[in-house]
């Protein structure tokens, strides 16, 4: 099992001197953080979709072997809520091609109030083609049916493992990856996660994944630095 660490974005003004060295200039806060951690999640691709240049910039700031996932526009999740998703797909996969060896799985994040349809994930996934890894983060209690369950499988999408205050639903494995959202923990101090969480969380990636199955782990717990101390830790437990 490979387990890839990183946070949910890097760009937090309350990281400055706390996480970067001081005085060192935003511009160069991505490189620094992809020389301790394997991977981030561009979250900034859902509010607005960068240009593909953009995303080319940001892939040259980053070592060999270092891999972003791309969390999809909200404009196909949100305001489509994955009505006819050909477009918006393409449009997402044609930017974010800039990334070029370093892009990696991308993440659909339902919206909490989206029920379940089953078809509509379907044919969304579909858009994506066979070879792309995507993750859904199913957040309304109806998607949790086997219906759902057999759609991710069949386009072997991993099921997003979201945990919030210490709620990880659903655990589902649809396929031989995986993609985990770590988004408030319980400790002190809020939001980030304690030692036992995420031990615990460490256990059970060992018992679900094994031999070279991937991993992806995201901590989205930015407030004060939560989420950096939170995946460094992760990060010696695996």
């Amino acid at each position: 099992m490979a387990v890839l660490v990183g946070t949910s974005g890097w760009h937090y003004s309350d990281w400055r001197d706390a996480v970067y060295p001081k005085g060192l200039p935003q511009r160069l806060w991505l490189s620094h953080l992809s020389r301790e951690f394997a991977t981030i999640e561009l979250n900034n691709s859902f509010y607005r979709l960068p240009e593909r240049a953009t995303f080319e910039g940001w892939a040259a700031q980053v070592p060999e072997g270092f891999v972003f996932s791309v969390k999809a526009s909200r404009y196909l999740t949100h305001i489509r809520r994955l009505r006819d998703p050909a477009e918006p797909v393409a449009r997402l996969l044609g930017h974010a091609e800039g990334l070029g060896s370093a892009g990696g799985p991308f993440l659909l994040q339902l919206p909490p109030d989206l029920r379940a349809d089953p078809d509509a994930l379907d044919r969304t996934l579909a858009e994506f083609g066979p070879h792309r890894r995507v993750a859904a983060e199913l957040r309304h209690s109806s998607w949790a049916s086997d219906d759902v369950r057999r759609v991710l499988e069949r386009r072997q999408a991993a099921c997003c493992w979201a945990d919030r205050r210490g709620k990880l639903q659903p655990r589902w494995k649809t396929t031989d990856w995986g993609y985990v959202r770590m988004h408030e923990g319980t400790a002190s101090p809020l939001p980030c996660y304690g030692e036992a969480a995420l031990a615990g969380l460490a256990a059970e990636l060992s018992e679900s994944f094994a031999g070279e199955e991937d991993v992806y782990v995201y901590f989205n717990n930015d407030p004060g630095g939560c989420a950096v101390r939170n995946a460094r830790t992760l990060s010696t437990l695996c």
